[in-house]
């Protein structure tokens, strides 16, 4: 039997915020996952989480939790606090190429979540251009990288939810389009699993 470990880092949307069935996108992808094999997933989330945030959580938070005898995963779900925050995108690009060479240096897998959008025009447009900028920087590495940004940011379902909450977070339907996401930019490659039929 498999033993995998799978951290991952990222901000409230990990934790299922707004979302009436409690399951964000993370409990919908575990959910597809077969039984039989050993997956231990530890979430660890933090509001506002900034690229610096995840550079420092990594190493504190993240790496402490996984185990020689397991298969180490790490799931790096980006955010786009780093707009509301000042942060340079050439910064942005730093912290997060520091993260995933350290990462890879230490034999860990790696998969990226990019960021969402918000529905406000003037902040989603600096978004773009951050997401853009995440996603070079993933490439270069040859990992892999769900952009979830350009799919949802004019998706009538995702915005209708996301303007109608006070903190700009999605519901069940905007939750369920990320995990769709995530689920079919290779996770299960990446894992090394079958999907189990939900039929």
């Amino acid at each position: 039997m498999r033993s995998i470990r799978v951290v991952i880092l990222g901000d409230e949307l990990l934790t299922g915020a707004g979302d009436p069935k409690g399951l964000g996108w993370l409990g919908r992808v575990q959910a597809r996952l077969p039984q039989g094999d050993d997956v231990a997933f530890f979430p660890l989330a933090k509001i506002a989480e900034t690229t610096s945030d995840l550079l420092e959580r990594w190493r504190t938070e993240a790496l402490p939790r996984f185990s020689p005898e397991s298969e180490n995963y790490l799931v790096v779900a980006l955010s786009s606090e780093d707009v509301r925050s000042g942060t340079t995108i050439s910064r942005s690009r730093l912290n997060l190429a520091s993260l995933l060479d350290d990462a890879i240096r230490e034999g860990v897998q790696v998969f990226v979540v990019g960021p969402t959008p918000t529905g406000q025009k003037d902040f989603d447009a600096e978004v773009e251009h951050l997401n853009a900028g995440f996603a070079d920087v993933v490439k270069r590495r040859q990992l892999r990288f769900v952009d979830c940004f350009n799919p949802l940011k004019d998706h009538e379902g995702w915005v209708d939810e996301v303007e109608n909450h006070p903190r700009r977070l999605p519901g069940q339907v905007g939750y369920g389009l990320i995990a769709w996401l995530v689920l079919n930019r290779g996770w299960f490659e990446w894992l090394g699993l079958t999907e189990t039929d939900q039929s």
